[in-house]
């Protein structure tokens, strides 16, 4: 396992940052997804939820996009978005994530082309991930 671990940190190196795909590893398993312009719509639509849902419950908040977060030798995710909540303070104008970082308080993903699996978000210890799917929004508290 640890090998496909490395091998995924590797296809991740060799993209670079500025790329289009979606990377997620979890259990052997290595997803590589191009994501959709519906899938684009959803995921600005719930992201844009998220924040008013925020801003009308007084709470301050840093969202982070689709950033890569790892486990190491256990998990890596790109979330279509993501928030930090409780810990916003901490990652206001950050450019990169800090061996030392919390994971984001709250993932989103939209499933168009793919399904999103709760084990990699569990390895990487994200409390909150809301699963748009077929018109279902599927709220997770890990």
């Amino acid at each position: 396992m640890e090998e496909n671990f490395a091998t995924s940190e590797s296809i991740l190196q060799e993209l670079g940052e500025k790329r289009s795909l979606r990377v997620a590893y979890s259990e052997s398993t290595l997803e590589i997804i191009v994501p959709l312009p519906e899938h684009e719509k959803s995921k600005d639509l719930i992201s844009d939820i998220v924040k008013i849902l925020l801003n009308i419950a007084g709470k301050s908040y840093e969202p982070f996009g689709s950033t890569t977060f790892k486990r190491e030798n256990t998990a890596g995710v790109e979330p279509d978005a993501c928030f930090y909540i409780k810990n916003y303070q901490r990652m206001i104008d950050r450019r990169k994530l800090e061996p030392d970082d919390q994971p984001p308080d709250l993932a989103i993903e939209t499933d168009v082309t793919s399904k999103t699996t709760l084990d990699a978000y569990e390895a990487i210890a994200v409390p909150e991930l809301w699963i748009y799917d077929s018109k279902k929004l599927r709220i997770y508290l890990l």
